[in-house]
């Protein structure tokens, strides 16, 4: 079984505004190759060219073999690891930086290309540095004795989870044998961490995130402070101190939700005549509890679109304050984005508790795409004045259920009521 510290956030990656070879995107998705590169004969080099190896593609069970059967019988002293990784395995990422550590390599992130070279000319290549080391591969990068992460690199870090329940973590069940390999693994990263030389705070700041949330891009100062890379900090670049310890305060809405929905599956509800479907998912901010939200769809008029409401409840956190309103509420489905409108969004009484109702309209096929067979999820992403929350759930339960959901679309509208803004909260469709 592959256990990655897995990035959900391919949907949130702006574009990068540099191209790559056409096969660089399909080299990501393969095992991890090496290969051995130089800059090539008309570079000046006053005693030995630096020598690199460019590592790309998924961290597996055998790369470390794989380094092994590479470094067999080359003269690697000094030699920079470039890495270009989106992670993988745990296991097999802590077996192949141990193996880096030994042969005493240095490690950065970045890609190796090719260089055009004259008629006639020794073949030339460089280090192209806008690369991401994703997930487990930022434990790759932490074997280095000497480790670099260019400006334009990315560093990104998120929980590991167990591979085949990513898609959708919150809607399946754990055994405690699940719960025993989690922690197991846990406890491997700490003792590798310890061993190569870093801070715990990067491994503390790889388990906040969890699978449902965007994987975090460290910044320079986590970058050094962890001491995951080992250059000089920059000096405009300054540490924040660390947020004084307090209780997590686990809350979830009011309690007077339907009690079919639920955070393990999308339900079939029906209220007040209306059949919807409708899932409760927690809110968090960089795996920081901050409320939860149940997402309802519903039938449209005249079958070309779906109305979608927006739930929240949201209280403060140990790092973040509570916004005074949301100020956009977003639902994407693949390439569809639907901005909901926000019909309220205000503190609620004594309790200090922000509760936001919005809603919207989401095309039948992006519905109907996100119900098919096999796994497929929407990210609902909400922004207020300072903040800016990103979720992704999976469509468990959606298959077998969106046909009845369709079904009841085509009665007439006499036999549908509408959901409405209730009073005291609950399941409720903003209009």
């Amino acid at each position: 079984m592959l256990r990655s510290l897995g990035f959900a956030a391919a949907f949130a990656s702006a574009a990068l505004g540099w191209v790559l070879p056409a096969a660089g995107a399909s080299d990501r998705a393969l095992p991890m190759r090496f290969d051995l590169r130089a800059p090539g004969a008309t570079e000046r080099c006053t005693d030995k060219c630096e020598t690199w190896i460019s590592a790309t593609g998924a961290i597996t069970v055998d790369s470390a073999r794989d380094f092994l059967l590479f470094a067999k019988g080359r003269d690697l002293s000094g030699a920079t690891v470039v890495l270009d990784s989106d992670g993988g395995s745990v296991i097999g990422a802590l077996a192949l930086g141990r193996e880096i550590r030994k042969l005493a390599l240095n490690t950065t992130v970045g890609r190796v290309l090719e260089l055009p070279a004259a008629s006639n000319a020794e073949p030339r290549t460089a280090v192209l540095p806008r690369a991401d080391c994703e997930s487990m591969c930022a434990f790759v990068l932490l074997a280095g004795v000497k480790r670099t992460v260019p400006a334009e690199a990315r560093v990104m870090v998120h929980q590991i989870w167990l591979g085949d329940r990513r898609d959708d973590p919150t809607a399946v069940n754990y055994s405690a044998e699940d719960l025993v390999l989690v922690q197991r693994d846990i406890g491997r990263l700490a003792r590798y961490t310890a061993e190569m030389g870093a801070s715990m705070d990067l491994l503390d700041l790889a388990l906040r995130i969890p699978p449902w949330e965007p994987m975090h891009a460290m910044t320079p100062a986590e970058l050094h402070g962890t001491r995951l890379a080992t250059d000089d900090l920059p000096a405009t670049v300054a540490s924040s101190p660390a947020a004084a310890a307090a209780p997590m305060v686990n809350r979830v809405t009011d309690g007077a939700r339907a009690s079919p929905i639920n955070a393990q599956r999308w339900a079939m509800v029906d209220r007040d005549g209306t059949t919807a479907l409708a899932r409760h998912h927690p809110l968090t901010v960089e795996g920081e509890d901050v409320g939860s939200f149940d997402l309802v769809v519903a039938c449209g008029e005249g079958g070309a679109k779906f109305d979608v409401s927006y739930i929240e409840h949201r209280h403060s956190g140990e790092r973040l304050a509570l916004p005074d309103a949301l100020g956009v509420v977003t639902l994407r489905i693949g390439d569809v984005a639907a901005k909901l409108k926000i019909a309220s969004s205000e503190r609620r009484g004594a309790s200090n508790e922000l509760v936001t109702y919005a809603a919207g309209q989401v095309p039948a096929s992006a519905i109907g795409n996100f119900g098919s067979p096999g796994s497929h999820s929407l990210v609902i992403e909400t922004e207020s004045k300072d903040l800016v929350t990103v979720i992704r759930f999976g469509n468990t339960g959606v298959p077998g259920n969106l046909p009845r959901l369709t079904s009841s679309c085509g009665k007439g509208s006499g036999d549908r009521a509408e959901l409405t803004v209730p009073k005291t909260g609950g399941l409720a469709s903003a209009q």
